[in-house]
């Protein structure tokens, strides 16, 4: 299964047409609020229109048969109306159809305010008894408190702008109570009784915040649900700085899948949003000219209607080498070898097509168990692609400005220095995988992620042989120094050279498909397991990174 990638950042891939370019997302409002706030907001209106005019009917007949009219109130009686009229214009407004829902879901929230006002000043418009200071009118539930609870089920909107929208409304009857003290020398009620009447308006305000929370996590699930084409969200595996890591399955075929998220508000705005979904979708199609069998397979990508860029790949049973040795500690030299020949193949298919990963490290690359084979190694997160051919219209950085790009812990010494890089920096930082597989330990440790990038540009690395208690085969020393050499031109000339000099170690036991069948039966017994193991290494690995945050990448 997929966990979140260690630095928190979900950049994935997957294929799919090249999409219209936006220069625009929308933010964070679920695209279902905003075709339910129409006929919402009308009923709600029109709802609050006749309360409001049957309300002043029925204080009207009351004056009438008591043979009582307070001038006082007939400024009273025209505020109400003017609330019924706007509540009437507000229904009228919904339905324009030349009014866009975006603004259509504005204006219903800026209703919900103005409308909590017309209730401030209702419930207020009777003047506080002195005699009686706790009158029952001034205790219990007001009907401010209904509308309140009752709102964001009527303008579901995003839990921040619910809680504006719920304790504005909130104040609106302290602001009625002080129109009527200003303008009729009303009476203040005691202190007591204010805290009687707005304590209960404070409470459901904080009440409706929470249930804005629940429906508008429920409302995204259900709209990711509806737009991811033909797959289906099943579980939530990750979340991260970027987005979301799902298992899903397909509706059709019944095949399970990982679905990646990109929150919209993490592509930005304008160019800065169109320019990220440029990058996505180069990663999407770089990734997809990938044929070998060891790199990620994708299914599908594309852009949810709220603005969230999805990939669909594979779903993974087992996890990436990080939590693989951070578990289980360093790998006899035997299995190190056995993944690092398969994670050379994936890169040779990925030069091949003219493509650098350039973020090799151990969280990207994964050991699975594959229907009945253990130990199948797949690379992933393409995310920092590259073309390398000179005049390729894909050879600038989908990273765009970024000065680095990688991981300090894995970064080549060329591209430490803001040199140009080719394949062999994915050569460098593979050498730098081994280096973790079999001592447990990064090449070069550090206090900030500076010093680590320095000492990948100028110092020469201790041999794995002086970091290990576990014997290493002869050659295997030379092999992963010859990766970690300073000049590429010193490194292997490709990935398939790297494969042929790892071929030809001779380990002192192999890592045979029984072994590797044996390691996988005892520590995941059940094709379901490493889920569980994944998610307790990852709250881990989590502490790793607190400790060794070297290994962070900063990104833009």
């Amino acid at each position: 299964m997929n966990p979140p990638p260690a630095d928190d950042s979900l950049r994935h891939t997957q294929v799919a047409p090249a999409f219209a370019h936006r220069t625009t997302i929308s933010a964070s409002i679920p695209a279902n609020f905003l075709e339910s706030t129409r006929p919402r907001l009308a009923a709600a209106a029109l709802l609050y229109a006749l309360g409001t005019t049957v309300s002043i009917l029925q204080t009207i007949l009351v004056d009438v048969l008591m043979a009582h009219e307070p001038a006082k109130f007939e400024k009273g009686y025209a505020l109400a109306i003017l609330f019924v009229l706007i509540s009437i214009a507000v229904c009228g407004l919904t339905r324009s159809k030349r009014l866009h829902p975006r603004t259509l879901h504005a204006l219903g929230m800026a209703y919900g305010v103005i409308a909590s006002l017309g209730i401030g000043l209702g419930v207020t418009s009777i003047p506080f008894s002195t005699e009686i200071p706790e009158s029952i009118h001034n205790w219990g539930v007001s009907w401010l408190c209904v509308w309140v609870i009752v709102f964001p089920l009527i303008v579901p909107t995003t839990p921040r702008r619910a809680a504006v929208v719920a304790f504005a409304s909130g104040v609106m009857e302290p602001i009625g109570m002080l129109f009527w003290v200003l303008a009729f020398d009303y009476p203040l009620p005691s202190t007591h009784t204010l805290a009687a009447m707005w304590l209960p308006i404070l409470i459901c305000a904080a009440l409706a915040t929470l249930e804005a929370r629940l429906i508008y996590g429920m409302g995204r699930e259900l709209e990711r649900a509806k737009q991811l084409g033909s797959y289906e969200l099943v579980e939530l595996l990750g979340r991260g700085g970027m987005g979301e890591v799902w298992r899903a399955h397909h509706r059709m075929l019944a095949r399970p899948a990982a679905i990646k998220l990109v929150r919209a508000e993490v592509l930005g705005d304008g160019e800065q949003a169109a320019q990220a979904l440029r990058r996505f979708e180069r990663e999407a199609q770089a990734t997809a000219a990938l044929t070998s069998p060891h790199s990620i397979a994708l299914y599908d990508f594309g852009l949810t209607q709220d603005g969230a860029f999805y990939y669909v790949m594979e779903l993974l049973d087992g996890l990436n080498l990080d939590v693989l040795v951070q578990r289980f500690g360093p790998l006899p030299a035997e299995r190190a070898l056995h993944v690092l020949r398969q994670a050379c193949l994936s890169l040779a298919d990925a030069h091949h097509h003219g493509l650098i990963h350039r973020d090799i490290k151990p969280a990207n690359i994964y050991a699975c168990r594959m229907g009945l084979e253990y130990d199948f190694i797949k690379v992933l997160d393409f995310g920092l692609v590259k073309r390398s051919r000179a005049g390729d219209r894909m050879a600038t950085a989908l990273t765009g400005e970024m000065a680095l790009t990688g991981t300090p812990a894995y970064i080549s010494p060329e591209a430490a220095l803001g040199h140009a890089i080719d394949a062999r920096a994915d050569l460098y930082a593979l050498g730098c995988v081994g280096y973790w597989l079999l001592t447990g330990r990064l090449v070069f440790d550090g206090k900030t992620a500076m010093e680590v990038v320095t000492h990948h540009a100028r110092t020469p690395p201790t041999p794995p042989s002086q970091r290990t208690e576990l014997p290493l085969p002869a050659g295997l020393d030379a092999a992963i120094l010859w990766c970690l050499e300073k000049d590429p031109s010193a490194r292997p000339a490709d990935a398939g050279a790297l494969g042929a000099s790892l071929d030809a170690i001779a380990p002192a036991a192999a890592w045979t498909p029984e072994r590797a069948r044996r390691w996988w039966e005892t520590h995941f017994p059940s094709p379901s397991a490493p889920a569980a193991a994944v998610t307790a290494a990852v709250t881990t690995h989590r502490r790793v990174i607190a400790r060794r945050a070297t290994e962070e990448t900063p990104r833009t």
